[in-house]
């Protein structure tokens, strides 16, 4: 079996560093790839430039606060492609805002979690996504047609 991929779309080095330590630290097979910003997002998502060959993630981790192109955005992109809106989308970011919650799931995002301050409990909460939405969840596969 393939292992997971995961898109962690994310601007801040110390949860990059965290998000990783928790991924590898894991049972479970799972490939990481990391972009720094939306814009960077889109092109990986949509395979231009330097992403020409990138593999299609399973599974995206997206901040909300991003430069170029913010989470929203991005989310928004992904969920209007009939090529990327399947893939299952969480927000991990440090907003706990009423507005950015309510934005994005309204634009169709499958989970929105806040990320803890403290990095044990952020461990612990990367290590719960991964055993709910790659063990537990089924995640669908794109059909080429």
């Amino acid at each position: 079996m393939e292992p997971v991929h995961i898109l962690l779309v994310e601007d801040n080095e110390g949860d990059i560093f965290l998000t990783t330590e928790a991924l590898q630290e894991s049972k479970i097979a799972n490939q990481l790839s990391t972009v720094r910003d939306g814009w960077e997002a889109m092109q990986f998502l949509e395979k231009k430039g330097n992403y020409a060959s990138a593999r299609m993630p399973d599974l995206i981790l997206l901040d909300v606060n991003l430069p170029k192109m913010n989470g929203h955005e991005v989310l928004i992109a992904v969920k209007s492609n009939e090529s990327l809106k399947h893939i299952p989308v969480i927000m991990l970011t440090t907003s706990s805002s009423e507005r950015d919650i309510y934005q994005s799931y309204k634009n169709y995002v499958n989970c929105y979690i806040t990320k803890p301050i403290d990095a044990s409990d952020f461990l612990k909460v990367v290590t719960s996504i991964e055993h709910f939405w790659i063990s537990i969840v089924t995640l669908p596969k794109a059909l080429n047609n």
